[in-house]
């Protein structure tokens, strides 16, 4: 009994750690780089699984709930999908970005392009935002990428992609279904109580996946910070601009929507889930566009642990969530 018992513990404390446990996940893969070598093979497979643990979670009562009064989702997720790539690929033309660094604007396109992080729900609900709205907005932009990923890799690359376009929609459809399937029959098989009763070792899975991720594509980080210190600082501050961008105009434009909305969207919509992309892809990209996706998961794995004393501060000891629209 205690060889069952054990992990199941040390699962559970790990997922109790939260905000910590996250923010620190990124700062031993850069410190254990042999560890990212042995762990590349798994790229693919720790983000399949990370979905696949996501759509296990999901409350499918609370979805159905949401869907009923569907205006906020559906502009959430057109802002998401459509209007932000759009903006940040005009953004990027005007710069002359495509021209002067093609590989930089791969990886910004490419971040743009992806849905929402898939533990964005988890990390809105550790930083005390409306983490059933981001859900149900999460579960129509996963839908839609393989869709919208295709469409604006046709606008903006067009045949010269490495990954063509429609392969790219292909696989992200592969990926996406095929975990969707793998967790219903999780489901099916184990029953949504028994998987909400085991929250906090859940929670502890999601941590190692997430570090078997980190540790797969911020191998070289140390090593590059040592070699080209300014341009990793340069990239890694890109990154930081990106992600308060995306979540500052979202959380702008949907303040309309009440307080609580407006920030669980801007959270959702700042935290891209690239390693969709780089599952799709297979990792088969240029160099600088693979350094720009490592040193882009610092604000992912760093702001929920920021944000969560500003986010108790915006929404006050008694704030209560937005209803749904």
């Amino acid at each position: 009994m205690f060889l069952l018992s054990a992990p199941a513990s040390a699962l559970s404390w790990l997922g109790r750690q939260g905000t910590r446990a996250v923010a620190a996940v990124i700062f031993i893969a850069i410190a254990v780089p042999p560890m990212g070598d042995i762990l590349r093979p798994l790229l693919t497979a720790s983000i399949f699984a990370l979905l696949t643990v996501a759509f296990t979670r999901v409350d499918l009562q609370q979805v159905r709930a949401r869907l009923r009064q569907p205006r906020l989702i559906l502009l959430a997720a057109c802002w998401s999908m459509l209007a932000m790539p759009a903006a940040f690929g005009a953004a990027m033309l005007l710069g002359g970005v495509d021209a002067s660094s093609p590989d930089l604007f791969l990886a910004v396109m490419l971040q743009s392009m992806a849905s929402p992080l898939i533990s964005a729900p988890a990390f809105a609900a550790l930083v005390g935002l409306d983490a059933t709205l981001v859900l149900v907005t999460l579960v129509v932009t996963t839908a839609s990428v393989p869709f919208t990923a295709t469409l604006f890799a046709l606008i903006y690359f067009g045949p010269d992609m490495a990954l063509a376009p429609l392969a790219l929609g292909g696989q992200l459809a592969l990926l996406l279904g095929g975990a969707a399937i793998t967790a219903a029959i999780i489901r099916r098989v184990a029953g949504y109580g028994r998987i909400a009763a085991r929250r906090t070792e859940l929670d502890g899975i999601n941590i190692i996946l997430l570090y078997v991720f980190s540790a797969a594509i911020m191998e070289n980080v140390a090593a590059g910070f040592w070699a080209t210190p300014l341009m990793m600082i340069g990239l890694t501050a890109l990154s930081f601009v990106i992600f308060f961008v995306m979540f500052s105009a979202t959380t702008l434009s949907f303040w309309w929507a009440g307080r609580d909305s407006a920030l669980s969207l801007g959270f959702m919509a700042s935290q891209r889930n690239m390693g969709l992309m780089l599952g799709a892809t297979g990792g088969a990209l240029p160099d600088l566009t693979w350094v720009y996706f490592a040193v882009a998961q610092f604000p992912i794995y760093l702001t929920p642990q920021m944000l969560k004393p500003v986010m108790g501060m915006l929404r006050g000891v008694s704030g209560k969530p937005s209803p749904p629209r």
